[in-house]
């Protein structure tokens, strides 16, 4: 065969190329990208300029990354040394593959936080000196983080923050704190409200209650799921609005029993969101930490509970993962699927409490039919157990990192060595087959608009687009740590059915702004094109 005839045959073969969506053998894939971040990833968090924070805690001794310029902090809570010249927290940028570390003051060990409107990482609590501090992160080139000592009303260490449509934050529960508060405060005298539900779902000596999984709903209420129910709460009353049905079999799904849950996509539709669900998955059953005090591993949950928070009637929808899970993030990917990721088969969470790595991903179709929703994915060799983070990025990689289930760094002679390496995970959709189905955004887009306001998306597709398989989604960067992903929320925008071609392989949709910061708080947010379920990479955009 000449060249001339193979040139023709391959693009032939080229063109005929089904859609990425039909082919079955498009696959997962992962990716080292770091043997040795110098720190284990407990905590992460995106900012708007595709930089993540990352950090662990300060009083277990030094890390394998030194501090700037011979700089060092004097801890009189390290359990080690007082005297520590190494980092604990460091900026990752994605687009250089690079770090460089961070000096944290004060211990940030199992804290919480959010991306203020203005893209700075506010952080609250941690472990002993850091219980009552705010740490405030605004990246730049030589930026750190500032530290607010006595910031805080309550001691704040396994707390839930979540930003609110005025955008405070509100700061929910955390070790013996039955209440909330709100940051920044609105004058001195400001106080921390109670909240009894934290009462009530906290097991004696056990908790399962820890670090409540906490989402806006679009009247502006909270949804808190701890321990094994939920309420809907309006913080701005303090009144519980309604109790929702205990999931059944009634074992715990929160810290430490971890499992984990996401608000799932919200779809708008002439300006308001009809169906408001959440789900549930994993975690450990009744008893399994005491028993992995005593060195008996409970089977890790199997089950995920699927409520609808707008039904009026609410009832959970028991479903059954392909693995049994406990200590797994789930994240909510931009074309609407949900990745489990992380965790153990046994065990619960804590020191030295959790068995059996589960390796494989698995993704979760939201809208497949109930028989066919979860697909495994590709395993990773790495096992990712207690204190594993995993967090989406602008290209549609899922950064994976952490593992640390040792009061301090251990490396050798241990089940599950301290983990620094840092890999990325990518979706089916980022296989090289589905090159010619994904869009491009192009620079023309709009990036800034106010609620309810006609944005106009530009983008290029390399394939010969389906009109009635374009949707454009708003993704919120998450505050990841312990299993959970604060503040994560998906919106499919209004109007993907106005695609039209501008060109030859160009097009353009016209979309509608979410209406309220009920639905969309103001702040940074990533836009995705969502062609054939293949998402672009994502633009900042900013509403508000």
């Amino acid at each position: 065969m000449n060249s001339t005839l193979l040139i023709f045959f391959l693009y032939l073969l080229l063109i005929a190329t089904p859609p990425c969506s039909l082919i079955a053998s498009a696959a997962s894939n992962w990716t080292l990208l770091h043997s040795n971040i110098g720190i284990t990833a407990m905590h992460m968090q995106l900012l708007p300029n595709d930089r993540v924070v990352i950090y662990d805690r300060t009083d277990f001794g030094a890390s394998n990354l030194s501090l700037a310029g011979g700089e060092c902090r004097i801890d009189p809570h390290d359990y080690v040394l007082t005297r520590d010249c190494t980092a604990h927290s460091i900026e990752y940028d994605v687009a250089s593959n690079s770090f460089r570390p961070l000096m944290v003051q004060t211990d940030i060990w199992c804290s919480s936080g959010a991306l203020m409107p203005d893209g700075s990482l506010l952080q609250t609590g941690g472990f002993n000196d850091g219980d009552h501090v705010v740490r405030v992160f605004k990246s730049c080139d030589t930026c750190d983080w500032v530290e607010i000592t006595s910031a805080l009303v309550k001691r704040r260490w396994y707390a839930t923050n979540h930003i609110l449509p005025g955008g405070r934050q509100i700061v929910i529960g955390g070790r013996r704190q039955y209440n909330y508060e709100f940051y920044p405060k609105l004058s001195k005298s400001e106080k921390a409200y109670s909240l009894p539900f934290l009462v009530q779902t906290n097991d004696p000596k056990l908790e399962n209650n820890l670090y409540p999984f906490v989402f806006l709903t679009p009247d502006g209420k909270l949804f808190i799921f701890a321990n094994n129910r939920a309420i809907l709460f309006d913080y701005a009353r303090n009144k519980v609005l309604k109790a929702y049905p205990e999931i059944p079999g009634g074992d715990p799904r929160n810290y430490p029993s971890t499992g984990s849950a996401v608000l799932l996509p919200m779809r708008i539709v002439q300006g308001k969101v009809a169906v408001v669900e959440v789900l549930v998955c994993g975690g450990a059953p009744k008893g399994a930490f005491l028993n992995a005090e005593n060195g008996r591993f409970d089977k890790a949950l199997k089950t995920c509970g699927r409520i609808q928070v707008s039904d009026p009637n609410p009832q959970w929808v028991m479903e059954t993962m392909p693995l049994a899970r406990v200590m797994g993030d789930m994240l909510l990917l931009p074309n609407g699927d949900v990745l489990i990721i992380n965790g153990g088969s046994a065990g619960t969470a804590g020191w030295e409490y959790g068995r059996d790595p589960v390796l494989y991903p698995v993704i979760y179709k939201p809208d497949n039919p109930f028989e066919d929703r979860f697909e495994a994915q590709v395993p990773t060799t790495i096992p990712r157990m207690y204190h594993s983070t995993a967090l989406l990025i602008r290209d549609g990689r899922v950064l994976v990192g952490g593992s640390n289930p040792h009061i301090y760094y251990n490396f050798t002679n241990v089940l599950y060595p301290t983990e620094l390496r840092l890999e990325a995970f990518l979706p089916p959709y980022l296989d090289p087959l589905c090159v010619r189905s994904r869009p491009k955004i192009t620079p023309d887009s709009q990036t800034e608009f106010g609620y309810g306001n006609r944005v106009v998306i530009r983008f290029r597709v390399m394939d010969e687009l389906d009109l009635d398989s374009v949707m454009v989604t708003m993704v919120a960067p998450a505050f990841n740590t312990h299993s959970f992903s604060m503040n994560q929320r998906l919106l499919i925008l209004e109007g993907g059915n106005t695609t039209k071609a501008i060109g030859k392989t160009k097009y353009q949709v016209i979309v509608t702004a979410p209406p309220s910061s009920s639905i969309a708080p103001g702040r940074h947010y990533l836009l995705f094109v969502v062609h054939r379920q293949v998402p672009s990479e994502g633009v900042w955009v900013k509403i508000g």
